[in-house]
């Protein structure tokens, strides 16, 4: 018999679901998000041979890269999608007449560090990631409009990264039972 997966709840064999999380940026939870895109690492293959041995080429670790994470929501009114992606590329000063009063990068806050964070279906929190230096390559601020269509509108923001962690103080909390 396998060894449990879980410590603290030795008699959990389910793996967690993905569809209870929030994000935080700012200190605070960004509302509606439905969607975050996977954590993505990717570390180079480095190949190399020896002179003395012609046939067997070696590899070892170049750099590492942090995939974009995509986070999406419905529309509503809540600004802070736009508002951050705002802070990277601001059209209505791009428009402008250029003078020292155009700002077209808010150089000083346009980077965020975000977290991740992952609950049970008892909504205890169980796993959190911090998402180190993030900003906004890609806004979706409409889905395409579909007369026929039969959906929620979803907006969308691609961030990229400088490397994400685990949080290491977020432990697995005992699961009551009632």
């Amino acid at each position: 018999m396998p060894a449990p997966e879980f410590k603290a709840n030795a008699s959990r064999w389910d793996p967690y679901k993905n569809f209870r999380f929030r994000v935080k940026w700012d200190n605070k939870y960004v509302a509606g998000i439905s969607k975050v895109g996977a954590l993505t690492r990717t570390t180079q293959v480095v190949e190399h041979r020896e002179g003395g041995d012609p046939s067997v080429k070696r590899r070892s670790p170049g750099q590492s890269s942090y995939a974009a994470i995509t986070l999406e929501r419905g529309v509503t009114h809540d600004p802070e999608f736009e508002l951050w992606a705002n802070k990277v590329w601001n059209y209505k000063n791009s428009t402008a007449a250029m003078d020292s009063a155009n700002k077209l990068v808010s150089l000083k806050d346009f980077r965020k560090d975000i977290v991740i964070e992952m609950y049970n279906e008892a909504g205890q929190k169980v796993v959190a990631y911090n998402v180190y230096r993030c900003w906004i390559s890609e806004f979706k601020a409409m889905p395409d409009l579909d007369s026929n269509g039969n959906a929620v509108a979803i907006q969308s923001i691609k961030l990229e990264n400088e490397g994400w962690d685990r949080d290491v103080s977020v432990t697995e909390p005992t699961e009551e039972s009632f």
